[in-house]
């Protein structure tokens, strides 16, 4: 749909998906690429090859150092995103086979490095799932150590005095969790989806961002002027320096959150923050959160051989809930299985980690870890006044509904819900929701199954889009079903981040969204612009379309806010 907005004779702008909301203009700066792969000559002699391996393993340490500083300048998230990748460069599989490679074969060190990276990410590429995605950092990890051998610049974001915007093909971790939002102002992928690494940390650090936009690196050469929507998903070249400057205008404006959400006639919306560990609930506190809607507790688990015992899991929820005195604190109980494996009750061998045992469904191999987290989670909530909260991920049927509903009530916790992330729970959920108190529709998997797209897969983030229709029907059907059994329903996927989407989902009849704290000021000015039958008109509009950019694009042109807000 043309910009209304647009001069006369204005070329038509680049569509990619939009994730992560915000109007920004600025020159563009490409992500420094790796040098690429090594060649294979000469031979090293044979005098040589010790001392040659030996430089792997200096390179190696030089990267894991520089990454471990890098984390200590960082919190949250991206401190543990750093911190994973300088992990993998540590990893002495990787330097061990790339120094055999040199005394065994005589290849140069980088070349050694390039291969036996290779084979280490076609092993993890194999196992699907979290593993797969960790193949990400080992090439990360190779492009960095080879650079750090042959003194070339290291691959990454550049260093700049003035602010622009970021293109690349796809953004390591590491480097996402480096962005200074002072200087990168927008930022453009040829890859990723709405729930990469990418998108996520964008949303969280409010830079506006557009991802799954083919051949980005060509289209937006270094220097050229652009303008990017990153609600709408475009990016315009050499844009109207009057568009330029109302641009810039709408996004000096700080908006903040005054802990009330409701539309503009009054209807009440609960605006809640999802969090990981005791400081995203600080800062969630500090935001204006009205609570938590998810409480992710993997932070206890991830890393280990063994499950943590009743008294350590117990103050670390405490930590979180005492944040929110008086106030809802949804925790989800062990979400390990799929992109999230834990030794003691997932099974590493699965063909299909996506489709396994993840979620509540460990409780069938490891059901004492489950009893274990709900005695800690009792314990917590003992201990302190918040409103506690409990559901199960992956629940698919109205008997597993039933076994986590009895689970928790042995445990004293009276308020026990399910997350909505199979499409049997949403077709269910009159039935599921007359056992269990509440849902949270959990967007990112529920569009993954839905859509039957691997979220984690960039060329297919098309698919991965909550804006997709299919998946708005499924929220549309939980919302009957919570009616029907008069139960709450919330959605705490990343859908609940994007102002214009949330609208819809109120429209729907979601009574709380839970989200990155940093989107909450946004999703708040956008409803408290919006009547609740305008919420509903367009979400009727949203559901009937036939593909995602039409569903958006009819809500985008029915809130004309979102462009006096910058949105």
């Amino acid at each position: 749909m043309p910009d209304p907005g647009a001069p006369a004779g204005a070329a038509e702008p680049l569509r990619g998906v939009g994730v992560s909301p915000g109007l920004a203009a600025g020159p563009v700066a490409q992500v420094r690429p790796p040098a690429g792969e090594p060649p294979a000559g000469p031979a090293v002699a044979e005098e040589q090859a010790e001392a040659e391996a030996g430089r792997i393993a200096a390179a190696a340490e030089a990267v894991r150092g520089a990454l471990e500083q890098a984390a200590t300048t960082v919190e949250g998230e991206r401190r543990e995103l750093l911190e994973t990748t300088a992990q993998m460069a540590a990893d002495p599989t990787l330097v061990k086979s790339a120094s055999a490679l040199v005394r065994e074969e005589h290849l140069p060190a980088p070349r050694a490095v390039w291969l036996a990276a290779g084979k280490v990410a076609e092993q993890l590429g194999a196992l699907g799932g979290y593993m797969a995605e960790r193949a990400r950092d080992v090439a990360d990890v190779r492009n960095r150590i080879i650079a750090e051998l042959t003194g070339q610049p290291m691959p990454g974001v550049p260093q700049r005095a003035e602010p622009f915007v970021l293109v690349a093909t796809d953004l390591a971790p590491a480097d996402t969790a480096l962005l200074d939002p002072a200087l990168v102002r927008a930022i453009v992928t040829a890859e990723g989806g709405p729930t990469s690494h990418t998108a996520i940390l964008a949303r969280s650090l409010g830079i506006p961002a557009v991802v799954g936009l083919a051949g980005a690196p060509a289209a937006l050469p270094e220097g050229e002027l652009v303008l990017v929507d990153g609600g709408a998903g475009t990016v315009e070249l050499s844009p109207d320096p009057e568009r330029v400057r109302r641009a810039e205008e709408r996004s000096a404006v700080v908006r903040t959150f005054d802990g009330h959400g409701r539309t503009a006639d009054g209807h009440e919306v609960a605006l809640l923050a999802n969090v990981g560990d005791p400081d995203g609930a600080r800062s969630a506190a500090e935001a204006g959160a009205q609570g938590v809607g998810l409480f992710r507790t993997e932070f206890c688990f991830l890393d280990r051989t063994e499950e943590p015992g009743v008294d350590e899991q117990a103050e670390q929820y405490r930590r979180v809930l005492e944040q929110f005195p008086g106030k809802k604190v949804v925790v989800r109980t062990l979400d390990a299985g799929a992109d999230k494996p834990l030794p003691f009750v997932t099974d590493a061998e699965e063909a299909n980690p996506a489709l396994g045992v993840r979620g509540l469904r460990t409780a069938r191999k490891a059901p004492e870890v489950l009893e274990n987290q709900l005695a800690a989670i009792a314990r917590a909530a003992e201990a302190t006044s918040a409103d506690v909260w409990v559901m199960a991920p992956m629940v698919a049927t109205v008997a597993e509904t039933e076994e986590f509903v009895a689970a928790c009530e042995r445990h004293g916790l009276g308020t026990a819900g399910v997350m909505v992330e199979v499409p049997s729970a949403a077709l269910l959920a009159g039935p599921i929701l007359a056992r269990a108190s509440f849902a949270s529709i959990g967007t990112n998997d529920l569009t993954q199954y839905a859509m039957a797209a691997d979220r984690l897969l960039g060329s297919l983030a098309e698919l991965s889009d909550p804006w997709q229709p299919a998946v708005l029907r499924l929220v549309e059907s939980t919302c009957l079903g919570g009616a029907q059994q008069s139960r709450p329903v919330g959605v705490c996927g990343e859908a609940a981040a994007d102002p214009a989407l949330a609208v819809v989902l109120v429209g729907l009849g979601i009574s709380s969204l839970s989200m990155t704290p940093r989107a909450l000021a946004d999703v708040a000015a956008v409803l408290a612009a919006t009547d609740l039958a305008t919420c509903r008109r367009l979400a009727r509009a949203a559901v009937d379309a036939e593909s995602a950019a039409d569903a958006r694009a009819r809500v985008r042109e029915g809130l004309p806010v979102l462009a006096d807000l910058g949105l």
